[in-house]
């Protein structure tokens, strides 16, 4: 088992990026697959908390479960946004990533480097071409 832990969706490049990022770490994270393996409601609670915020400041707004359930109405308690989010777990932001630095909510990308605890390996830059480190591993931006 790894040090780090990446809540992912290979569907999502954000997160392809934040996993690429990772191993080029030169560390094999272990992935968890969130669609298809939810977190449980306790873990899912801790990782909001080691985050430090919100359940809503979790929520993905741009699925269909966020409209449906009108869940952009301020009238839903955390627990009621904890229960929709282990309900579809398509509302649960992504790519969460934990580490022994800290766990992160890694939107944009890049600010999975601040939890990281080895250096990049080399240069890396982003599916889209947008260069993040450079060949020494230093961080770009």
């Amino acid at each position: 088992m790894s040090d780090i832990i990446i809540y992912h969706n290979p569907v999502c490049g954000t997160s392809r990026n934040v996993l690429e990022l990772i191993r080029n770490s030169g560390v094999e994270p272990d992935v968890i697959h969130y669609l298809e393996t939810p977190p449980s409601r306790a873990t899912l609670v801790q990782l909001i908390a080691d985050m430090g915020i919100s359940p809503r400041e979790l929520l993905r707004q741009n699925v269909p479960p966020f409209e449906a359930l009108g869940l952009a109405e301020d009238k839903f308690s955390d627990d009621e946004l904890i229960d929709a989010m282990l309900a579809h777990p398509l509302l649960i932001n992504r790519p969460i990533v934990v580490t022994p630095l800290g766990t992160r909510l890694c939107r944009p990308s890049e600010l999975v480097l601040d939890i990281l605890p080895d250096q990049q390996k080399g240069a890396f830059a982003k599916e889209d071409g947008e260069p993040l480190v450079d060949a020494e591993g230093k961080r770009l931006k």
